[in-house]
């Protein structure tokens, strides 16, 4: 761990096993700038006119991964996260804690550590409610992967007819997404979604994810997002535990927690997820690769 400046913001804080790293902010957040492997691309996307930057009322998108509470609302969820934050050390975890929202009362932080042995990031997102009665609200975890990329989401495996009488899993469409819009792969075996800067309209995708794990595959580069689902939970967005969103400028995966009442006082709920980061460069088609990213997540102990 090391405090640095990082693109324009004086203490940033510096997380690395050597071979990876992630650079959190402590000028605004909590947010989490860049990942990827030291003296390599950022795998995060960075919004350069706003780098740098801190204080104002007006929510920023900045780039990189954030935590954000689930339904969206544009107020309550568009409360600006522009001013310093707290960050604790413990030789292990690096803590960042936002001060309460004005707004909603809710408190913020991430606590994250990189594996000394592996090539994983884990990043504990917890809110606290501090305001004067009850709430309900899911941890949302939204990582801006750089522009380019594509995500890949797996289906559920396949099951006869017979063997299957109920649903295997939710799948939800925002109103300005079309089923038929080129960026979208509806795969046998696995869901892609492309970046692509050429398009201007937003697209946004929802889906109830056992499987508990997607990617961001760019340039060689494999970001695998590990949030198990938890069985019989409820989740916003129709059954959302996974989601993905895309634009001319980048792309979001999002993971979120089961919906969960917060009592005042601090009544807390907690979202882990854990990023593999790896160089892999994946096939373009099924079902090749669907075989290579089984392969992968068999590897890394996920399935």
């Amino acid at each position: 761990m090391r405090v640095t400046p990082y693109a324009g913001w004086p203490n940033c804080i510096t997380l690395t096993n050597g071979r990876i790293e992630v650079v959190a902010t402590t000028d605004v957040g909590p947010r989490i700038i860049r990942c990827g492997f030291v003296g390599e691309r950022n795998l995060f996307k960075e919004f350069a006119g706003q780098l740098g930057s801190a204080g104002g009322e007006k929510w920023k998108v900045y780039g990189g991964h954030r935590l954000w509470h689930a339904p969206e609302d544009r107020i309550r969820t568009y409360e600006p996260d522009n001013d310093p934050i707290a960050f604790e050390w413990d030789e292990a975890h690096l803590t960042l804690t936002q001060p309460i929202e004005s707004g909603t009362g809710i408190r913020k932080s991430m606590t994250i550590s990189v594996d000394s042995d592996r090539d994983m990031v884990t990043a504990v997102h917890r809110l606290e409610n501090h305001g004067p009665s009850e709430v309900e609200l899911a941890p949302w975890a939204l990582s801006v992967m750089a522009p380019g990329g594509r995500a890949l989401i797996p289906q559920e495996r396949f099951s006869s007819h017979g063997g299957a009488l109920l649903p295997a899993r939710a799948l939800v469409l925002w109103p300005y997404t079309r089923m038929n819009d080129p960026r979208l792969t509806w795969g046998e075996r696995v869901i892609q979604v492309r970046q692509d800067s050429a398009s201007k309209a937003p697209l946004k995708i929802g889906v109830g994810n056992r499987r508990g794990w997607a990617a961001h595959a760019l340039d060689g580069y494999l970001f695998v997002v590990h949030a198990p689902m938890v069985e019989g939970a409820v989740y916003t967005d129709m059954g959302s535990s996974f989601e993905i969103f895309t634009n001319a400028d980048m792309l979001e995966v999002e993971t979120l927690g089961p919906l969960a009442r917060l009592s005042p006082g601090g009544g807390a709920a907690e979202h882990t997820e854990r990023w593999h980061v790896l160089k892999r460069s994946l096939p373009e088609e099924e079902p090749e690769l669907a075989e290579e990213l089984d392969g992968i997540v068999a590897e890394l102990g996920i399935e």
